[in-house]
């Protein structure tokens, strides 16, 4: 009788790629870390749209904070692959279909993010959108499933500076409001490092405000968010 190997359905990755992928650290639940000790990696993704079930990631941008500061000696920033048609989206994020062309193939560009993240929480603007997108795309390039906690800097950013009366404002608002100079926008790394900017300053807000830990400053953003859906669903 002929034999026919098995083979498994997912990405087809290298052998380095499956040993590098079953390397990843185990991201634990949002816990009592002061935030002065906790690494976040701040994160902005470009896609080729707000679909979530259609759209891709085209770049990776980020940043961290750790010891209470930007670390500007990591930084991570990646064009991905993409055989994408010209969009006004891409041509906002000033990608250049050449630029996609000489990207990384995705599964390498999303493991070495992963690999950047560690066991990290996350920080991003409209973070419900770049987590959703990102785990798509792990799972499809990686059939990874990621677990890293995320934190909305564009709910913690009302939350912890009410008086601002700033209540559904996008990242330009907040660097205006900052008077943060952010000279480029609309790219992966320059969006990771002007969110990075708003969110050092929303942490040494919270500590101010009593706030010392990640699970501190996660239950208190939980329940603000609570309490204006409820506020929302009441008129």
């Amino acid at each position: 009788m002929k034999m026919t190997w098995f083979q498994p359905r997912g990405p087809k990755l290298t052998l380095d790629q499956q040993e590098r992928l079953a390397a990843l650290k185990q991201p634990a639940p949002i816990g009592p870390v002061a935030l002065t000790k906790q690494r976040m990696v701040v994160l902005d993704l470009e896609t080729t749209g707000l679909h979530l079930k259609r759209d891709l990631v085209i770049s990776i941008g980020a940043v961290v904070i750790e010891n209470g500061a930007i670390d500007f000696s990591q930084q991570f920033e990646c064009t991905l692959n993409r055989q994408v048609k010209v969009t006004e989206s891409v041509l906002i994020h000033g990608i250049a279909p050449s630029e996609l062309a000489r990207g990384l193939p995705p599964a390498e560009a999303l493991l070495s993010f992963m690999e950047f993240a560690g066991d990290s929480v996350i920080l991003a603007f409209h973070a419900p959108f770049d987590q959703r997108m990102l785990a798509r795309a792990l799972k499809k390039d990686l059939g990874f499933t990621l677990k890293n906690a995320f934190l909305d800097v564009a709910d913690l950013a009302p939350m912890l500076f009410s008086h601002a009366m700033i209540h559904r404002g996008g990242l330009d608002h907040w660097l205006d409001y900052f008077h943060i100079d952010i000279p480029q926008r609309h790219h992966a790394a320059a969006d990771a490092m002007a969110t990075a900017q708003i969110a050092l300053i929303l942490m040494n807000r919270a500590r101010r405000m009593g706030l010392e830990s990640m699970d501190d400053l996660a239950h208190r953003l939980r329940c603000w968010q609570r309490s204006r859906k409820a506020a929302l669903h009441s008129f």
